[in-house]
């Protein structure tokens, strides 16, 4: 339940924001921005299978040796189901939609200034087109993604760490709350 409701509201989001950076640029930035919301999917897609692939032991290594971000990629392996449910099917399958509903309109702003009418044979061919080269993109950059997760799922989690380490001590945004049970349980000792 929690993940449609955070997946309705992150839709919702990308649409408005996709839809107002289409409505004021050329099919050519358009097009580009396209291409950007697929990147965004890969990447997302990635790092989602990279955080399953991943051993633990590496990241308590440079957690010891205090390597910044070492600790965050030990909790995100530690989370890796929630982790890459997050990236793969609420981020990745969002940029699927988005990407698929931006591709529309950019097709017709493409249709409609090269002087062809909505529903005419060339709109027909240039959808067919746009639309083939958006799935092979999507397609073809998860797959590369996936292998590169698989073989390069260390540095990929210690990258994603050390962004939340940014995250958390210069912005003071917290990504995971690990920290509370050492508080509670430290406060529980000194109770008894």
């Amino acid at each position: 339940m929690i993940v449609a409701v955070i997946t309705l509201v992150l839709a919702a989001l990308f649409a408005v924001v996709s839809t107002s950076i289409l409505s004021g640029v050329t099919w050519g930035m358009g097009m580009f921005v396209v291409f950007l919301i697929v990147l965004i999917g890969v990447v997302f897609d990635t790092i989602g299978v990279a955080a399953t692939a991943a051993n633990e032991r590496p990241f308590h290594a440079m957690a010891a040796e205090r390597l910044h971000g070492a600790k965050q990629a030990v909790q995100i392996t530690r989370n890796a189901d929630r982790f890459a449910n997050f990236c793969n099917d609420v981020i990745g399958d969002i940029a699927g939609v988005i990407s698929g509903t931006a591709s529309a309109y950019v097709v017709i702003k493409l249709s409609l200034q090269l002087g062809h009418d909505e529903g005419s044979t060339a709109q027909f061919l240039i959808s067919i087109l746009f639309t083939s080269v958006v799935a092979a993109l999507t397609v073809g950059g998860k797959s590369v993604g996936k292998t590169l997760a698989l073989q390069y799922s260390t540095q990929i989690i210690y990258q994603v760490g050390r962004l939340f380490y940014f995250l958390e001590v210069k912005l003071k945004i917290n990504i995971f709350n690990g920290n509370k049970r050492k508080r509670q349980s430290k406060k529980k000792i000194k109770r008894k």
